[in-house]
């Protein structure tokens, strides 16, 4: 749906909330959930789609009369697709991935032939003079890797992205549709931080990338710097920063002096503990924590003591049992919870970050894409667990609430 001053912003959420991995799965999905929702809150204007795309659905859109089928469906109920994620290659849910989420990586064939299918999608599915993007993973898993292997992986994911971005140019030149691909930074991923993203996009994409792209389009570097430039941006994905206790200010401004542009804004919300001295308290924190590690997700934790000192951990039933250690210390973990909840038990969330981003973003317009990225719904505590259509609503309403023209 169109929200902002002059409907300058699109938002949608992300539709990886369902399970699902071949197309007919999904697609019943969107019907079920995106058509409510389109009568309840866009009756009359057209909606947007946060599409995910499994590899096995992307070949089953491709190889068959389905994608046409879906285009029509799409135009029937005034509806459309302008982003897609491509994040997650296998399987999101039911069954344990942890890691595994980052596989295949940036520097397997795999993961470069599963993007180029998800713009062969995506331009199937953007009007003529418009624009859309696909998120996708911050190339690698930091413990995978050691100096070798980092160094390996940023040149390979270099070349490989440039054969994505020579895919998009000619596209773009050809039907006058302008995609992008936007990295996704993620905690413990070679990509993580602000710092890093403008390391790999200054030092590897705009040097070394356009030397490649260079070579792949017969242009001069400058030009291939360009379109890099334009076709490759950041997904900027509010809980990751949050839990590295990024500055949003900070981050957006030194961006956009690197010239990297934005692909869009996954609102989305950390889960976050203050740790007492209060024993009982401690315990009661432990209890709740530890109802959480039967998820089948990673869930990095990144704990900031009273003298800003980070400690981090790989995932959260590696951090429970240090907590008693962790004394007025605050802790941040990689769990996508509710947008509308600021607390709830013991248990806090970085939802002020969140209202701060809108706030920047309403400003500034670095992005017009905003998708809403709440996944964990099946792994939250029994008391928050409502109807799924009621609390993709209310994450709606939240983030409108939130989004309001400053006086």
């Amino acid at each position: 749906m169109r929200i902002g001053e002059n409907d300058f912003f699109h938002l949608t959420y992300c539709s990886n909330i369902h399970p699902g991995e071949h197309w007919n799965e999904i697609f019943h999905n969107l019907e079920n959930y995106i058509l409510p929702l389109k009568a309840s809150l866009s009756p009359d204007k057209s909606f947007g789609i946060g599409l995910r795309l499994s590899d096995k659905a992307s070949r089953e859109l491709l190889s068959s009369s389905a994608l046409i089928a879906f285009k029509d469906w799409l135009s029937h109920n005034n509806l459309y697709v302008f982003t897609i994620n491509g994040f997650v290659y296998d399987h999101f849910h039911h069954k344990l991935i942890k890691e595994k989420v980052y596989q295949p990586d940036w520097t397997t064939s795999e993961r470069r032939d599963y993007s180029l299918r998800l713009v062969k999608i995506l331009t199937a599915l953007t009007p003529p003079g418009s624009e859309s993007g696909f998120s996708t993973s911050p190339l690698s898993y930091k413990p995978w890797l050691d100096a070798s292997t980092k160094l390996t992986t940023f040149r390979t994911a270099t070349f490989s992205l440039m054969q994505v971005v020579a895919e998009m140019v000619r596209i773009n030149e050809g039907e006058g549709k302008s995609l992008h691909i936007d990295i996704e930074p993620e905690p413990d991923c070679l990509i993580a931080t602000t710092e890093e993203a403008i390391f790999f996009f200054k030092e590897w994409l705009f040097f070394e990338g356009a030397s490649q792209l260079a070579s792949l389009l017969k242009v001069s570097p400058n030009k291939a710097e360009a379109y890099i430039r334009k076709h490759v941006r950041l997904c900027y994905d509010i809980c990751h920063f949050s839990i590295e206790y990024e500055d949003h200010t900070r981050n957006l401004r030194l961006l956009k002096e690197a010239g990297i542009e934005i692909g869009k804004v996954q609102v989305s919300s950390a889960l976050k503990v203050h740790v007492s001295n209060d024993k009982d308290r401690q315990q009661g924190i432990i209890q709740n924590l530890t109802s959480l590690t039967a998820s089948p997700y990673l869930h990095q934790v990144i704990i900031r003591d009273k003298h800003g000192n980070l400690s981090r951990y790989e995932d959260l039933i590696k951090a429970i049992p240090d907590f008693s250690k962790m004394a007025e210390a605050e802790w941040r973990i990689h769990f996508h919870v509710p947008l509308f909840l600021e607390k709830y038990d013991t248990l806090h969330s970085t939802q002020n970050d969140v209202k701060t981003v809108l706030n920047l973003i309403q400003e500034n317009k670095a992005t017009s894409y905003l998708e809403i990225e709440t996944y964990t719904w099946d792994v939250l505590p029994p008391s928050l667990k409502e109807d799924l259509k009621d609390s993709l609503q209310r994450e709606y309403e939240w983030v409108l609430q939130n989004f309001k023209p400053k006086d």
